[in-house]
C-alpha cells in the first residue's frame, strides 16, 4: 500500500484528507501536537483497516521530523508528504504594527522551515517512490494582501516559492502547492474570532487533492476551488 506522512493530521484539513486516504488503502503515519486529540483521529480511522502510526510532536523539533520518516520507511516509504501544520503567528491576527516578532518567527519556523526540514529527511524516500509527491497547503494570503494576515501570508508566500523551486530541482517528483480557499477550521477560528460567517467543512475540499494524486499533473501551484470546479 502507498504511504503518507501528514502534519497537522488530528483535526481540520489534515484530519479529513487522512480519512479520505485511508478509505483508499494508503498507509499513514500521522503527526499532531496534542496527542489526545490525535487519538481520536486514529480511532476514527480504525474502520478503514489502514496502517496509521501517529507520533505527537512538534515539527520544528529535527527529532520528531526523524521519527515521522523513519515511522513511514517502516510501513515501506515514503509515496506522499504533505505538509499541513501550520502556525499563525498571532492569535488572532494582528496588524503588521503590532505583530510580535517571535509570533512571526514561530509561523516561520513551522511552515517553511520546518515543512522543508522534513522534505530533506523524506527526500531518499521520495526518490525511492514510484509516485513520490510532495503537497503543501498554501493560502490566498500567500498570494493576495488582507489586512492582518501580513505575517501568515508571509510565510505561506515563502513556502510556496520553496515547494516551485522544489518542483523545478527535483522533476522526478510532483510538488504542489495546494491553496484549499476558505475552511472552517479551528486555525480560522483563531486567526479571525469575530468572524461568525459559515465556511465549507475541509472534507468539502479533499476531492481536489484526490484529483491531484489521480491525475498528477505537472508540479505548481493549484486552487482547490479551481480544482472541484473542474470535476
Amino acid at each position: 500500500m502507498p504511504v503518507a506522512i501528514i502534519t497537522g493530521a488530528s483535526k481540520g484539513l489534515g484530519r479529513a484528507l487522512a480519512e479520505a486516504l485511508a478509505a483508499r488503502g494508503w498507509d499513514l503515519v500521522l503527526d499532531a501536537r496534542t496527542a489526545e486529540v490525535l487519538k481520536e483521529t486514529v480511532a476514527a480511522l480504525a474502520g478503514h483497516g489502514a496502517r496509521v502510526t501517529a507520533l505527537p510532536g512538534d515539527v520544528t523539533d529535527p527529532a520528531h521530523r526523524s521519527e515521522l520518516v523513519a515511522a513511514a520507511w517502516k510501513l515501506g516509504g515514503v509515496d506522499l508528504l504533505v505538509n499541513n501544520a501550520s502556525a499563525l503567528g498571532a492569535e488572532p491576527l494582528a496588524r503588521l504594527e503590532g505583530l510580535p516578532l517571535d509570533g512571526l518567527r514561530r509561523a516561520l519556523e513551522v511552515n517553511v522551515v520546518a515543512a522543508l526540514g522534513l522534505v530533506q529527511e523524506a527526500l531518499p524516500l521520495l526518490w525511492a517512490s514510484e509516485a513520490g509527491t510532495v503537497i503543501t497547503v498554501s493560502s490566498d494570503a500567500a498570494a493576495e494582501a488582507y489586512e492582518t494576515w501580513g505575517g501568515y501570508g508571509a510565510s505561506k508566500a515563502a513556502l510556496d516559492h520553496l515547494a516551485a523551486v522544489l518542483g523545478e530541482e527535483e522533476p522526478r517528483l510532483r510538488v504542489w502547492a495546494v491553496d484549499p480557499g476558505d475552511m472552517a477550521t479551528d486555525l480560522y477560528a483563531a486567526a479571525v474570532p469575530d468572524d461568525g460567517d459559515p465556511r465549507p467543512e475541509p472534507a468539502s475540499v479533499v476531492p481536489a487533492f484526490l484529483r491531484l494524486l489521480d491525475e498528477r499533473p505537472a508540479s505548481g501551484r493549484y486552487g482547490a476551488p479551481s480544482l472541484l470546479e473542474g470535476r
